[in-house]
């Protein structure tokens, strides 16, 4: 069969996600994207924590893990990668983050209330507390910039009346490959095409039954001179469970197959950046990947 032509269909789109079919390529090459995505593009997260104090009930230790999985919105293109052995951020580097809260008594609450909410002052500690502070001079490098986490609700600890966190946080360039909180997508998958074909015509109570087997809108049925007949409408949405083949009368007038260049990709960000970004990303570091293999060919060759 000759091979077919390279080509990547958006099919959805939303803030987050993307749906998208590569058609003509290897499994090799479609496993390759995945890779990069999961291990090899960049994003910027908390790396260090600085405790100044710490009273609340959770470790130190748990704090500073919990502070490094919260997705920072900070496109990771602006910055270098810290050299090893750097102790100190600079402006080029690194972003630096405080999270400075207190709990406090409300003078002001009912006597019998037993709500937190209602008691306390800043119980609850959110991702939203974290404030940027500008190194260097990033304040001026980066006048228009909104560096904060993506999430405002993501709960680090509970307080109690005079505990209190106060940690600063400096955040590097890093890739999944070294820890999975550089990873910035939440799930980046791939399945083949699924490919039913009827082998015969499947008429009346069998269309019926053949219609339940599948998901919703995988087998329609269609009124031909007075018959119910069914017909595949859309394959793609089949999730391939084999429930066909539990009736006797369906299992072999159906085949299930894969198409075996089809690729149907989702990828869904954790909102650093795009999921279409993120893509163009990987796309980049494969080509990065291929050239330097080439360059060494070269090299090889030279001598």
């Amino acid at each position: 069969r000759l091979p077919q032509a390279f080509r990547v269909d958006v099919i959805r789109e939303e803030e987050d996600t993307l749906e998208f079919d590569m058609v003509g390529i290897d499994a090799a090459i479609a496993n390759a994207f995945r890779r990069i995505l999961l291990a090899e593009v960049p994003t910027m997260a908390v790396e260090k924590v600085f405790v100044y104090n710490n009273t609340s009930i959770v470790q130190d230790e748990i704090l500073a893990h919990r502070l490094g999985l919260i997705p920072i919105r900070a496109d990771p293109r602006l910055f270098e990668y810290r050299n090893q052995g750097d102790q100190e951020g600079t402006e080029i580097d690194t972003l630096q983050f405080q999270l400075k809260i207190k709990c406090k008594r409300n003078p002001q609450a009912a006597k019998e209330s037993s709500d937190p909410d209602e008691l306390y002052f800043n119980h609850k500690v959110y991702s939203k507390h974290m404030t940027w502070v500008p190194l260097g001079n990033q304040s001026d490098l980066f006048p228009d910039a909104d560096f904060r986490p993506v999430h405002d609700d993501i709960l680090i600890a509970l307080l109690r009346p005079g505990q209190e966190i106060d940690v600063l946080m400096h955040c590097v360039k890093g890739i999944g490959k070294d820890h999975a909180k550089f990873s910035p997508v939440a799930t980046a998958s791939y399945r083949l095409l699924p490919d039913i074909t009827l082998l015969q015509p499947i008429e009346d109570e069998a269309a019926e039954t053949l219609q339940k087997c599948f998901s919703p809108g995988v087998i329609e049925i269609q009124n031909i001179n007075g018959k119910k007949v069914a017909r595949v409408a859309n394959a793609r949405l089949d999730t391939f469970s084999r429930e066909v083949f539990r009736h006797e009368g369906l299992k072999n007038l159906v085949r299930l197959a894969r198409v075996r260049n089809h690729y149907i990709f989702s990828v869904e960000s954790t909102g650093i950046l795009p999921p279409d970004v993120l893509v163009s990303e990987a796309i980049k570091i494969l080509m990065g990947k291929c050239q330097r293999f080439l360059n060494e060919l070269d090299s090889v060759s030279m001598e």
